[in-house]
């Protein structure tokens, strides 16, 4: 119906910019890194799943320029870059489009295979990944301004949640970050999130799961309920006051109901990172270093830098505005040379309009008007069998006039030519050098004769043939 298309148009609209508003992440590394680099670096995009660009494809031509050039339409918020030395692996994390930049060395990592193979049950599916992960931070209230930046960074990188509307079934993930105030190292860990209710025993929860336990030791039913089957302890993590909780809301899986005491259970699933903040920047990579953990400045020092960069800025301004002139200059030059060729042109065109050999459309006119004429001559003359007076037809008079005999001499000395060659022609040819050449004779007069044998006229084969 009407309202249905329109509710569900609306739907898409309100999803279109729910999905727009929250943040999202390029996973990418530079340089080379290695096979497990490379595993860790696929492993963090499924960390950041959905809102990251699960097969983001890196060329060794790519530079970091072209990717902040295609994060501004696609809406991407952060960078997530690594990289590899010959001592250690770094990662940066970049919020855009105008910094700032956090640097980290990873000290020790883990991949998701090596942890879910550690693991004797591990609990890792699609569905999982449906939904952006929760994200704590623990002992980041500590002093320090690198140390709130870090916590407000790691912050905006996931999308935010409002408590009083969350729906708890879309939670599937959690990801914990520590900060060691001794060590100043950031443990990165990445559990899976499960609930199930307590107050039962394990026998009942095998119930409620549709499993049904194995009661062949039992004598009463009521042993299943109070003694739990002789399950093992290895199936599940004991629940204690440190992860029960009562459940504002229903949650999936059988027995979660609102109101109800229920234990959260997490499970790792990996990656696995120990991390350690060595410098902040400004911008993207070129701006002022806020801070770092092994080289520290006087204020003088970092006066002397600001003037530095200044000057070197300065410089640089200078630079761009003599290239502007010379560029100004050498366009005006050109714009120069062109007039020039341009006159030049102008100059030798009528000179070549005169010597050329090209028709005037008033000569092909009076061409054309003699044609004309005579035409019409010709025709008086088949007609009266006269010759047309010379005021009669003016046309073809300025014609003949117009066009005379190129070669005059030539036309006498042909005509000449012809004369002789016709009194030649009365008295017999004569050759080169005088001598008279002999009639041809007529053939008929005299039997052919072969060069055979004398006597022997060519003859046909056959019979009833004919000399």
């Amino acid at each position: 119906t009407k309202s249905q298309k329109k509710a569900r148009a609306a739907a898409n609209h309100v999803a279109q910019e729910a999905y727009a508003s929250v943040p999202h992440s390029f996973v990418f590394h530079r340089g080379q890194v290695g096979k497990n680099v490379g595993q860790l670096i696929l492993d963090v995009r499924k960390v950041m799943e959905p809102f990251t660009a699960e097969a983001l494809k890196v060329r060794k031509k790519n530079v970091l320029k072209d990717f902040v050039a295609v994060a501004g339409p696609l809406g991407v918020t952060h960078f997530i870059i690594f990289s590899k030395t010959a001592s250690s692996v770094n990662m940066r994390v970049a919020r855009l489009p105008k910094g700032p930049m956090l640097h980290f060395r990873v000290l020790k990592y883990c991949l998701i295979k090596d942890v879910v193979s550690s693991l004797k049950k591990h609990r890792m599916h699609d569905q999982q990944f449906t939904h952006h992960p929760l994200l704590v931070l623990n002992n980041f209230g500590s002093e320090g301004m690198q140390v709130k930046l870090m916590a407000t960074m790691f912050q905006h990188m996931f999308p935010s949640i409002n408590v009083h509307k969350v729906n708890l079934n879309n939670i599937k993930r959690c990801v914990l970050l520590n900060y060691n105030t001794e060590t100043k190292e950031i443990e990165f860990r990445h559990y899976s999130l499960k609930v199930v209710p307590v107050g039962m025993s394990r026998g009942v929860k095998k119930l409620m799961q549709e499993k049904f336990p194995n009661m062949s030791k039992f004598e009463d039913i009521s042993e299943l309920l109070m003694k739990g089957a002789n399950l093992s302890e290895s199936e599940a993590e004991q629940d204690g006051e440190h992860n029960i909780t009562e459940l504002p809301q229903a949650y999936s899986g059988r027995g979660n109901m609102a109101s109800q005491q229920s234990a959260v259970r997490l499970t790792e699933i990996g990656p696995r990172m120990t991390l350690q903040l060595t410098k902040i920047e400004e911008g993207m990579g070129q701006g002022n270093v806020l801070y770092h953990s092994m080289i520290s400045k006087t204020e003088e020092e970092i006066q002397e830098l600001l003037n530095r960069k200044e000057v070197q800025l300065k410089e640089k301004e200078e630079r761009r505005k003599q290239q502007e002139q010379n560029v100004a200059v050498k366009k005006e030059k050109r714009e120069k040379n062109k007039k020039k060729s341009l006159e030049g042109m102008k100059r030798k065109r009528p000179t070549a309009e005169e010597d050329s050999e090209a028709e005037d459309p008033g000569m092909q006119n009076e061409e054309a008007a003699a044609a004309d004429s005579d035409d019409e001559a010709e025709y008086y003359r088949q007609a009266v069998g006269a010759e047309p007076d010379e005021d009669m037809f003016p046309s073809a008079k300025k014609r003949k006039r117009a066009f005379p005999a190129k070669h005059p001499g030539r036309d006498k000395g042909a005509n000449a030519g012809k004369r002789t060659l016709s009194a030649g022609q009365k008295g017999g040819r004569e050759n080169k050098f005088g001598a008279k050449k002999k009639k041809f004779e007529n053939p008929k007069d005299k039997s052919f004769k072969s060069k055979g044998k004398k006597g022997q006229s060519f003859r046909k084969k056959g019979a009833g043939a004919k000399p």
